[in-house]
């Protein structure tokens, strides 16, 4: 979608030096710019090598707002993520306007406009979808969810009976949404094993990004929610019953347990496990493989922790140090 830097800047709240009516039809990377292409830099020594790129502008800090340049410049406190915005601006959804594809099979359901159904798509009854969403090839759509607007419902997704969507959510390929948590009961007779009640259900909040392939249980009697700007990557499981804060951010092949309280703004590297009933406390930082036993509470706004069971990556990084030379010294 071709956008002058004048209407750029202005939606971005950057400032503009140079020539504003020259346009931008995508972001690139510096190596493949062409002159249509708007690229960024954050930091001072790839500026040069932005501004003698074939791209037609540069997203730049305030460090190049002094910069001798023929190159129109966007200039932002924060480049990146004014570039990030800059590429949803510029993005060419495709599919929108297309309507309801004639092999998608549609109840009686409550559609906004400019809604977008793929290709086989199965949409159940009092299924509510909101204006300008989208659902690819083979999604389907259980009875009685909700779609609010303008959320991005990628190719074969499936959402259970009874989950709610907020606005602009994400959902990838492939993920499952409000399936039965694995909660099972123990028959001490005869050692066998009966799923416990799973009915309640799953809602997420506006902003969630859910990436492909992941799961997420409904609620075994109650809900599971994730709240309002979290972004979780593909490959990643949470049980029934969690509840998950708003801006939270979790890596690929993590696995929560279920009735796992994850607080706001806390930061998860991949193939994290967490045990059933523990909570992770706002602004915490969990580096990759770590562990966090059930029923554990982990505190400490802005510390990094590391291993199993998860510590301070200071105090892992001293007991590492320790068993090493305890070693050398058996040797």
């Amino acid at each position: 979608m071709k956008q002058s830097l004048a209407a750029l800047a202005e939606q971005l709240g950057c400032r503009l030096i140079g020539n504003g009516s020259v346009t931008v039809t995508r972001v690139s990377s510096l190596k493949s710019a062409d002159s249509e292409s708007l690229v960024f830099v954050d930091d001072a020594k790839h500026l040069d090598s932005a501004l003698t790129s074939t791209a037609a502008a540069v997203v730049a800090g305030n460090f190049a707002a002094g910069a001798a340049s023929s190159k129109p410049l966007l200039i932002s406190p924060q480049p990146r993520l004014a570039f990030a915005r800059a590429a949803k601006l510029l993005h060419d959804p495709g599919a929108q306007g297309r309507g309801i594809h004639p092999t998608a099979i549609v109840a009686a359901s409550a559609i906004g406009s400019n809604v977008d159904i793929g290709p086989r798509a199965v949409v159940g009854e009092q299924v509510k979808i909101g204006d300008g969403s989208t659902l690819g090839a083979g999604c389907v759509i259980g009875d009685g969810v909700e779609i609010g607007a303008n959320c991005r419902i990628d190719a074969n997704v499936t959402i259970y009976a009874g989950t709610t969507l907020g606005n602009r959510v994400v959902v990838q390929s492939g993920a499952v949404l409000g399936s039965d948590g694995f909660g099972y009961v123990r028959d001490e007779q005869t050692g066998r094993y009966e799923q416990s009640p799973q009915i309640g259900r799953l809602v997420l909040e506006d902003d969630v990004e859910i990436g492909a392939n992941s799961t997420i249980d409904r609620g075994a009697l109650d809900e599971t929610r994730i709240r309002r700007g979290t972004k979780i990557d593909n490959l990643v499981h949470i049980g029934h019953n969690c509840q998950i804060g708003e801006n939270v951010v979790i890596a690929a092949q993590t696995g929560l347990s279920g009735s796992v309280t994850i607080e706001d703004n806390v930061v998860m590297g991949g193939q994290v496990g967490i045990g059933d009933h523990a909570r992770v406390e706002a602004g915490a930082m969990l580096g990759g493989q770590c562990g966090i036993l059930p029923k554990k509470v982990l505190r400490g706004n802005g510390v990094v922790f590391w291993g199993t069971p998860a510590r301070p990556v200071r105090e892992y990084l001293k007991e590492l140090a320790f068993v090493s030379r305890a070693a050398k010294k058996e040797r």
